[in-house]
C-alpha cells in the first residue's frame, strides 16, 4: 500500500515515514500543502496523511479541493490544534478520521489501517486464497494452519497478491504499492521477493504469467 505524508515538520514526518515504511508500506513526504495537492491529485496513493498547518495551503483546502475534483482517497488528518470545532472543519471538508498531536504512533497505524481496510469496502482484516490466511491487522500469515514468519516486505507484496487473489497482479502495480518513489534500484527485486515468497508458502502458491504478472491462487 502506497502512503503520502503531508507533514512540515521534518522531523515528525520522517520518523512516520520510516515507522510505517517498517511496517511494510511504501510511504512518500512532503512538506507544503500545494506540493501534496499535486501529490494526491496526480493519484496513485492509497491514503493520505494530512497536517493541516502547512505552508502554500493548509489542510482544510487541500482536502476540500481533492475531495471537489472527485478523488476519494481515505484522508487521516493531523493537527497541533485542539477542540470539537476544528476536528468538525476538517471532517467537514472531507477528511476520513483526524488525530490531535501528539498522537500514538501505534493509535496512528491501527487508525491507517482500519482506513484501508474501509476502502477496501470489507469489515474484515483477514484474507484468505485456498489454505492461505492473511490476517493484515496482526500481520501474521497461515498456511494449512501453520504460521509463515514474513518480513515486512514480504507481507506487503503478498498482500497486493492477496487481495486481488486469484487475478494478475504485474510487476509494476506491486512496485507502485510496496516500494515509494525514491526508489531507483532494479524492478527485478519484486522477482526476488516473489520467489522468497514461493519458498515460504509454497511454490504452487504464486504463479507467474509470462508477459503479465503473478496470480495468487485462490483455490
Amino acid at each position: 500500500m502506497r502512503l503520502l505524508i503531508v507533514e512540515d515538520e521534518k522531523r515528525l514526518a520522517v520518523s512516520l515515514a520510516r515507522g510505517l515504511t517498517a511496517e511494510g508500506f511504501a510511504v512518500d513526504v512532503v512538506h507544503d500543502g500545494l506540493e501534496g495537492l499535486h501529490r494526491a491529485g496526480q493519484g496513485g496513493y492509497d491514503l493520505l496523511i494530512l497536517d493541516i498547518m502547512l505552508p502554500g495551503m493548509n489542510g482544510y483546502r487541500v482536502c476540500a479541493e481533492l475531495r471537489a475534483a472527485g478523488h476519494e482517497l481515505p484522508i487521516l488528518m493531523l493537527t497541533a490544534k485542539d477542540g470539537e470545532y476544528d476536528e468538525a472543519e476538517g471532517l467537514d471538508t472531507g477528511a476520513d478520521d483526524y488525530l490531535t498531536k501528539p498522537f500514538s504512533y501505534v493509535v496512528l497505524v491501527a487508525r491507517v489501517r482500519a482506513l484501508l481496510r474501509r476502502r477496501g469496502g470489507s469489515a474484515s482484516p483477514v484474507l484468505t486464497a485456498g489454505g492461505l490466511r492473511m490476517d493484515t491487522a496482526a500481520r501474521r500469515v497461515h498456511r494449512e494452519g501453520t504460521e509463515i514468519v514474513l518480513t515486512a516486505k514480504e507481507f506487503a507484496v503478498l498482500e497486493q497478491l492477496a487481495v486481488r487473489a486469484g487475478e494478475v497482479v504485474s510487476k509494476a502495480e506491486i512496485l507502485e504499492h510496496v516500494w515509494d518513489f525514491a526508489y531507483d534500484g532494479d524492478p527485478n527485486i519484486v522477482e526476488v521477493y516473489v520467489s522468497t515468497l514461493r519458498r515460504k508458502l509454497g511454490a504452487e502458491t504464486i504463479r507467474t504469467v509470462r508477459g503479465a504478472g503473478y496470480r495468487l491462487e485462490a483455490r
